[in-house]
Formats: C-alpha cells, structure tokens, sequence
C-alpha cells in the first residue's frame, strides 16, 4: 500500500496554496473563494477566483481569503477549498487518501494549530502532521538544519513574515510580522491615492510590485503606465509610475520586516549569532522576489542576505520533504 501512498507537502499561505509531491510542484493556485453574498454558495475557487477581483458585483459575489496572516479565518470555507485541491491532486475517487505535512506560522496558537490539521483531515487527508513555517522554508531552501551550527532563515509570505534561527531540526528563536506581500501593495495603493489622486485595485498594485517594484533604488530605473480611476472626475486615467516612487511606497512595509529580522538577530545565543554573521542570512517565500531586498535587509542588519533559488517555493518543497525525514518527523511530533 505504501507504494501507491501520496505524501505531499502544503504550504497554506494567505496568497497562495503551492503542494509539492515527488521532487515537484503539482499545485500552485491562489487562496481564494468565489461565493455568492445570498446563500454562501461557493462559485470559484483559486485561480478562477482571482481573476474575479475587482470585476464582480460585490453585492452578488463576495471574494473571500479564507486563510488571515498564515491562519484560518474562515474555517468552512478553507475546509471547502482544500477538499477541491487536494482532488486536483489526488483525483476525486481516493483508495489512498494522501498523508499530509502542513506548514503553519510558528507564533500560532494550539487552537489555530488545531484548526489547520482538522481541516486537513476533513479535505482528505489520511494523516496530517504540522511543521513550523519557517523550519519548513529552511528545509526548502537546502539549509543544514540537522547540523548544531546556526542558520537564519527569513520567510515572507502574503500576510505574515516570520525569522527564525534554526538548528538541529529545532527552532531556537523566532519572531512573526504581520506584515507581507498584501501590505505592500495597500502601501502601494495608498501611495497612488495620495501621490496621484487615483484609485487602483489590489491586482494593479500587485503588478507595480511585480514589474517595477524594488526595496532600494536601482542603477537602472523602470517605469510602468497604469490606469485607475480619478477620485475627482469619477474618469478613468493613466498615470505612469517609476521604481523610485515605488521604493518610497514599501519604506513602511519593510522598516517593519527589517524590524522582524532585528528582534531575532538580538535574542539569538552568541555562538549562533557568529555562525549567522559566517552564513549570512536565507531569504524565502514570495515577498523576498522583491528586486533589491537581499541588499535593503544586508544594509539594515549588517549581516549578509541572500535569496534562496526556490524562494517562492521553499516552504512547500521544506515541507514535502520533512515527509520523508524521520529525525525531522520526530521532532514535530509534540507540534500536532
């Protein structure tokens, strides 16, 4: 039976939902549901949904992200969207339902932690085991974590950036932000609407962050044209957005991701401070694609940063292989 048995690896953000199996990503959607605002009913989800942003009718369909800061808001409706991933997956007729490691933020409560591995369970799962985001994106990220030498790995997520020094297959310490990707881009939004008078939605302020955001001004500036609504005329209008505007935008968002990585930075032991300062810092989830943040966070702590290859995946990838580790397996016991 345990050959046909699926092992896969979740990593449940507040963006998005990656499951990696086998050495690869087989699902990668974005965590939202599509419902209808009179009886609940769900109509999309993930990648259906999305694309439903800011184009619906907010008093027939209502977008829900059912996941808040790395955590279950909405219970039913997480339950809902993982029972539909997990058969895109698993397919809908399961003789062998998939054993599942989750990844869930290390400041978390029990309840919330409790939360997250019923709601596994209720999607399909056979077993579900809980590991700590960022030991998980250390893992990703092919860090020596079974080793008594200390690594520093930063994972920024949609709503939530958690740093934590890592070593032998335990966190030592650790500290969460609610801060990530969706603040950057209110940040953005809130920018325009002061700067330029115009209103945009979250997918266009995604797209500056994507196309010409950066964390520090570059040797070479980008610019983008981008179309809102004037909050004068009511009319539509493009204006044309540079990178420096947007490195101006994010200073808030990340002085208190930097603020994160300090805060553990000054708790960490002596001896494992040292071999942080020799390793440098490891950068993972999809905030850390952010041009120029490597150098922002190496300048604000004077500790070398760098972003893993697979950063946007790493928790995922972490988590998968977690599965097949058993000192690993051992250690996470007492977290479910």
């Amino acid at each position: 039976m345990g050959l046909f048995q699926k092992k896969l690896g979740l990593d449940l953000g507040t963006v998005n939902v990656l499951i990696y199996e086998n050495e690869q990503i087989v699902l990668q959607e974005p965590s939202l549901v599509a419902l209808t605002v009179e009886d609940e009913r769900i109509v999309e989800i993930g990648q259906p949904a999305r694309e439903m942003l800011g184009r619906v009718d907010e008093e027939d369909i209502q977008l829900v992200r059912p996941l808040r800061d790395g955590v279950i808001a909405d219970y039913e409706v997480t339950e809902a969207m993982l029972r539909h991933f997990f058969s895109q997956v698993a397919g809908r007729i399961r003789i062998f339902r998939p054993i599942v490691m989750v990844s869930v933020p290390y400041g978390v409560t029990s309840v919330e932690k409790r939360a997250v591995h019923e709601a596994t369970m209720a999607a399909g799962a056979r077993e579900a085991y809980l590991i700590w985001e960022p030991l998980a994106a250390a893992i990703g990220a092919g860090l020596p974590v079974g080793t008594p030498a200390g690594d520093m790995v930063v994972s920024i997520g949609g709503g939530i950036t958690e740093a934590a020094v890592v070593t032998m297959n335990n966190i030592v310490r650790a500290e969460s932000g609610r801060v990530g990707g969706l603040r950057m881009d209110d940040a953005i939004v809130s920018y325009i609407r002061r700067k330029y008078n115009l209103s945009i939605g979250q997918p266009t302020a995604e797209s500056i962050k994507i196309q010409v955001g950066a964390a520090v001004d570059l040797a070479e500036e980008m610019s983008m044209e981008i179309q809102g609504r004037d909050n004068v005329s009511g009319l539509p209008r493009t204006v044309s957005v540079s990178t420096g505007e947007v490195v101006e935008a994010l200073a808030e968002p990340l002085a208190m991701i930097a603020g994160v990585v300090k805060s553990v930075l000054g708790n960490t032991p002596p001896e494992l401070a040292s071999d942080i300062i020799d390793r440098g810092i490891v950068l993972t989830g999809g905030g850390a694609l952010l041009r120029g943040l490597d150098q922002y966070l190496t300048r604000e702590t004077g500790v070398p940063v760098y972003r893993a290859d697979n950063a946007l995946i790493a928790v995922a990838v972490g988590a998968g292989r977690a599965l097949e580790d058993p000192a690993i397996l051992r250690r996470l016991a007492h977290i479910t």
